[in-house]
């Protein structure tokens, strides 16, 4: 599941991070360019200009009848975090309030649907 900045450099696409006029690109694994920033992390940082694409790609779902973005994957569950903005239906749900107005929970994959990925 992605939930991030994503960039195309020389027909591959990166995990990314924006930073002014330059863009942090990473992967998992040592190449010519790349710093690791930490075991199995490498980073290159590039000008914007030189990026073939640059987007932020959210992934969103229904679950139980309800709008939500997925955060994270894990063992079968998804992290979720609703967006219809109806207090009742948080409760209903079950659903933590992670911060002021934002309420997240874990979902079984296999209750969700609609399950997209859109680029931003």
């Amino acid at each position: 599941m992605r939930d991030g900045y994503v960039a195309r450099w020389r027909g591959r696409e990166y995990e990314a991070s924006p930073d002014g006029d330059t863009v942090r690109i990473y992967q998992p694994e040592a190449d010519e360019g790349f710093e690791q920033a930490r075991p199995g992390r490498f980073v290159r940082v590039l000008p914007v200009k030189e990026l073939e694409d640059f987007a932020y790609v959210r992934t969103t779902c229904t679950w139980k009848g309800e709008p939500f973005i997925v955060l994270a994957e894990h063992d079968g569950w998804l992290r979720v975090e609703y967006t219809g903005g109806r207090w009742p239906v948080t409760q209903r749900l079950g659903l933590e309030e992670f911060d002021f107005g934002v309420y997240q929970g874990w979902a079984p994959a296999t209750e969700v649907t609609d399950l997209r990925e859109h680029r931003i």
